[in-house]
């Protein structure tokens, strides 16, 4: 019989903190809770990968290097003997030894002349200095955008903006689109961010989630339908513009991590160059392009700076206990990974937060929403591995914990850093003899040890989620999550202080509250999703999984199982939950929970965790396998909240996830996309495999097999929206389907395909396929589909800064 731990807890009586009775106040609601039922609406943001794939000669990356003064000055120093020419040779190579020939985030260039008039407008409007005063003129960088190159003016923009001004030209060029489609293409612009390094889209409409099967579809067809419409424009683009003739191939795909040619050149360069060269100009989404790329800039000097403060984290905590240290760089690249994000919205809340009669104001929905967070925590290690990853190596010259551990010194208590540092280092191949070795600094040692010793480094499930300051510490003082008005505020002024942070920046958690004040609707935002292998499959099922997790949160609350004084604001009591998180992010089997914890919500899932035992190195401590807590965290959902399971239709969401925590390999998205990694590599084991050549294989695999299987099925569904909405098409949509496809929307769609899939499809072709895109979406807005309206579009834009 598996050893279960002790009975640990009861539980208080008093729901009340503060003046706030939760259970009254939600049952004071109605009878529904939030985030039951109907109650739910959605949307989501992706960020993409840019490359542009091309010869040196004829792509802006390696043109703007080569002929910067950044570069210049470092060629003269070199000739005076100022400074080894190591440093020029290794910055030589990087251009010169580029044998897929493809540059990741690098801008493209094409005759300005080549825009249509329509798209030049747009193209105005954005330099403006301030969109909302025209008057105000230019921005100060427009020379950055507008050169003279060939004898004629030309364009200088990233992928991102060449989305956007992509999608302006393709309703207005050659005649344009039917009217009905121009003007829902005119609405759509507006979700094209040029925010940071990556292209990003948020959702064209606000979805309802209708209870029943398939119950987070409609944001996995949504998020399909919005990663067509950018791969059609971006093809479109490469035609229209002229890039592919020039020589260049802009692409766009999923992929989680920074590439690692990004990170190498940051290894040469000097921070300032770095963001020269990679930090988005935001030209799009944002009135004040410029004020908003100086915080961009900013967000980049900060992080770059908390990882170096994260050293000195590892001294005090005795994970450094020397000298000897690689010191990170002073430039981070961690701005450029992807992920995508859930926003889960309630009616009900929102309503009651909108009604000055209801009792259910500002305070009280951060106090409520603080708890469900905290409540939620607890559940988000269900998701790692397992519906999204990022499946990377780590070889033996890469274990310095001042690297290996990123943001980590910063998310976690000192007691847990040297926990999971210890049980990563067991689980690594790292040993000689028995005993466990980190690198020691100079590369041709490392590299010689790992060589002579057979040292192979680590497999990692979710590297993105370790790599990124996904959920920054509280302090003693400023906890935040507890409950209080103002505790981010109070929070982000102790981490300025500690030099973790900046005041200005939006703070970073996995779970994130969207306020009515400032977002016009009350829910939360999920940020710890890494890549989808398959959006109708994985994001469908998180998606439904992350409303449950919020409607059981509710419901405790309801019935005056879950209040503040369960999950202590401490930092300790934060970091022993949130560590689940890490461990399993980072692979680690087990980890461990203090036998006299605070937190009475992580005591009681362990009352029902097998496999618990006392653990003998850290007395005081329970070890806790992380499979079997995800496996009773499953168990409590199906039992304490199967009555939500039947209302929501998500039963088969469950056995889903088990499915995936069962047989990760073949179910388990880390399983599925190590796979396909392996596939291309003829190779059976991550392990088997150097580091470098692993990361590399899976950038490749993302751009090339998965962007064509994720095009393929968004096809489908594209395909499928069609024959869904033809017989109910309003008359002025009937006409426009009439003028795309003159002969039936069967003829040619296989050619149409196929097409687009090997990369053959003409600017004519693609043009009309972003038209019948429009459609569909135009045809679910004329529907009555909760069409979003300006507000709505707002709040889901303003709930997508940047962060994961």
């Amino acid at each position: 019989m598996p050893s279960r731990p002790q009975r640990l807890v009861t539980f208080p009586d008093s729901t009340r903190r503060a003046g706030f009775d939760l259970p009254r106040l939600l049952r004071g609601l109605g009878s529904q809770l939030p985030f039951s039922g109907a109650d739910v609406t959605a949307g989501g943001e992706s960020e993409l990968q840019a490359v542009v794939i091309g010869r040196r000669e004829s792509v802006d990356l390696p043109q703007t290097i080569a002929d910067s003064n950044y570069f210049a000055n470092i060629v003269r120093r070199t000739r005076a003997g100022d400074t080894s020419p190591k440093l020029l040779g290794e910055l030589e190579r990087f251009l010169a030894e580029n044998r897929e020939q493809v540059w990741e985030n690098s801008w493209v260039r094409f005759p300005r002349r080549l825009l249509a008039p329509a798209a030049g407008a747009v193209l105005e409007h954005d330099l403006l200095a301030d969109k909302g005063d025209p008057a105000a003129g230019q921005r100060t960088d427009v020379a950055r955008f507008v050169i003279q190159q060939q004898g004629e003016e030309q364009l200088r923009i990233p992928v991102s903006y060449l989305l956007k001004l992509g999608l302006a030209d393709a309703i207005a060029a050659d005649g344009g689109l039917p009217r009905p489609l121009a003007t829902c293409g005119e609405r759509l612009l507006a979700h094209f961010l040029s925010d940071n390094t990556s292209p990003e889209t948020f959702s064209f409409r606000v979805l309802s989630l209708v209870p029943g099967p398939g119950y987070g579809a409609p944001l996995a067809r949504e998020t399909a339908r919005r990663y067509l419409l950018s791969q059609l424009i971006v093809e479109y683009a490469n035609r229209r513009f002229g890039l592919t003739e020039s020589g260049q191939q802009a692409r766009i795909y999923f992929a989680p991590q920074t590439p690692v040619r990004q990170r190498e050149l940051n290894g040469l360069i000097a921070d300032g160059f770095y963001r020269e060269l990679f930090m988005s100009p935001c030209l799009s989404g944002w009135d004040q392009g410029e004020k908003k790329h100086r915080y961009m800039e900013l967000c980049h000097q900060v992080l770059s700076r908390s990882q170096l403060q994260a050293v000195a984290k590892l001294r005090e905590a005795g994970i450094i206990t020397n000298n000897l240290v690689v010191l990170p760089n002073v430039s981070n690249t961690s701005l450029a990974n992807n992920g995508t994000h859930i926003s889960l919205g309630s009616r009900l809340l929102s309503a009651a937060v909108a009604d000055p009669a209801s009792g259910f104001g500002a305070a009280e929905e951060k106090y409520a929403g603080d708890l469900a967070i905290k409540c939620i925590e607890h559940f988000l290690p269900l998701f790692v591995g397992t519906c999204s990853a990022a499946p990377s190596r780590m070889g033996f010259s890469d274990f310095h914990p001042e690297l290996a551990l990123g943001f980590l010194p910063h998310e976690l208590d000192y007691t847990h850093l040297r926990m999971l540092w210890r049980r990563w280092r067991k689980k690594a191949d790292l040993a000689i003899c028995g005993r466990s070795l980190t690198p020691f600094g100079p590369g041709w040692l490392d590299q010689s040890l790992s060589a002579g010793f057979g040292l192979r480094g680590d497999f990692i499930p979710d590297a993105r989620l370790i790599d990124y300051p996904a959920a920054l510490l509280s302090t003693w003082a400023s906890p935040a999550l507890d409950g209080r008005l103002g505790n981010h505020e109070r929070l982000k002024g102790d981490l300025a202080a500690l030099g973790a942070f900046d005041p200005q920046m939006s703070l970073y958690l996995l779970c994130r509250q969207r306020q009515f004040a400032a977002m016009g609707f009350s829910g939360f935002e999920g940020r710890h999703y890494s890549l989808f292998p398959d959006l109708g499959a994985d994001l469908a099922a998180a998606a439904a999984l992350q409303t449950l997790v919020t409607t059981f949160a509710y419901r405790q609350m309801a019935t005056g199982r879950l209040h503040h004084r369960l999950v202590p604001d401490d930092p300790v009591t934060e970091s022993e939950r949130r560590q689940i998180f890490f461990f399993a992010a980072a692979g680690i089997p087990t980890f461990y929970v203090r036998r006299s914890s605070r937190n009475l919500l992580l005591r009681r899932i362990l009352q029902r965790t097998r496999k618990v035992r006392p653990s003998s190195r850290y007395p005081g401590y329970f070890r806790v396998p992380v499979l079997e807590y995800q496996r009773t965290l499953l168990e409590m959902l199906r039992e304490e909240a199967a009555d939500l399971v039947e209302s929501l239709g998500v039963g088969d969401v469950l056995d889903d996830f088990s499915r995936r925590l069962e047989e990760p390999a073949l179910h388990g998205a880390a399983g599925r996309l190590t796979a396909g990694i392996l596939g291309t590599l003829g190779a059976g084991n991550p392990m088997r495999v150097p580091a470098r050549e692993f990361n590399l294989a899976a950038e490749r695999y993302y751009r090339e097999e998965l962007r064509r299987t994720q095009l393929r099925a968004a096809l489908g569904e594209l395909a499928a929206d069609l024959v869904r909405l033809t017989p109910t098409l309003a008359e002025p949509l009937r006409r426009a389907l009439g003028e795309l496809l003159p002969q039936g929307p069967g003829h040619s769609w296989a050619g149409f395909c196929q097409e687009v899939l090997d990369g053959s499809a003409s600017a004519a072709t693609l043009q009309r396929l972003i038209g019948l895109l429009l459609l569909t979406v135009a045809a679910d807005d004329s529907a009555g589909a909760t069409a979003s309206h300006d507000k709505d579009d707002h709040d889901l834009r303003s709930s997508l800064h940047r962060a994961l």
